[in-house]
């Protein structure tokens, strides 16, 4: 009786250090300050563990399906290759501002499929990541799983080829702006029909262009 005392006395102050640490401030959340190595290390185990126990029961389709892979293409360069760059590409705003600094392409070409398709789907908290699942289908996300399926050994000739001859940023409705090189873009995603997987009243949706006409990007 007396342990369980202690214990409970113990984690009782380890409570109220913790809440005095949180409530002083001490704790840098700047994300020009790297995490102290021991917090980076336990967030990295918990992120690479909750993904793998989410991911282990997902079915991965056939990734060498051409029109999949086509399909990903148009889509990654519309909404990943800003953070996650593609051959040959130089480092931008996003992914040199980001922490934790976002995968190259190059790392994204050796996921495990079911993962990737996990990530893309459900994004990471705190990191940047988005929810890509809230604005597409399943279908599309697998496409661009197949597309970064491709990418060892990829060049730059290569990847543009794949986009090109892609339907550029193309998901089945909801399509907007995220600043990606997409050589197909000019429709107007506020006004296109919304996927199936993005909820009517979102309060996490992008604002419409008509918010944004005084944001002038000039530094």
């Amino acid at each position: 009786m007396k342990l369980l005392k202690t214990l409970v006395v113990l984690a009782l102050l380890g409570m109220v250090m913790a809440a005095a640490v949180i409530w002083s401030g001490v704790y840098h959340v700047g994300a020009d300050d790297p995490h102290w190595s021991a917090t980076y290390r336990v967030l990295e185990v918990a992120r690479q563990r909750s993904i793998a126990v989410r991911a282990a029961d997902i079915e991965v389709p056939d990734l060498s399906d051409a029109e999949l892979i086509r399909s990903g293409a148009g889509n990654y360069s519309a909404m990943c290759v800003t953070c996650h760059l593609s051959p040959d590409a130089a480092e931008t705003e996003l992914s040199i501002g980001l922490y934790p600094r976002p995968p190259r392409w190059d790392a994204l070409g050796q996921t495990d499929p079911a993962e990737a398709f996990w990530v893309l789907k459900h994004g990471i908290k705190a990191s940047g990541m988005p929810a890509w699942g809230k604005s597409m289908d399943d279908r599309y996300l697998w496409g661009m799983v197949a597309f970064m399926q491709q990418f060892p050994g990829m060049t730059a000739a290569q990847y543009s080829a794949q986009v090109s001859a892609s339907d550029g940023h193309s998901h089945g409705g909801g399509e907007t702006d995220v600043g990606g090189d997409d050589p197909h873009a000019g429709h107007d995603g506020a006004n296109a029909e919304r996927s199936s997987f993005e909820p009517v009243d979102d309060p996490m949706a992008t604002p419409s262009r008509e918010e944004h006409s005084d944001d002038g990007h000039d530094h």
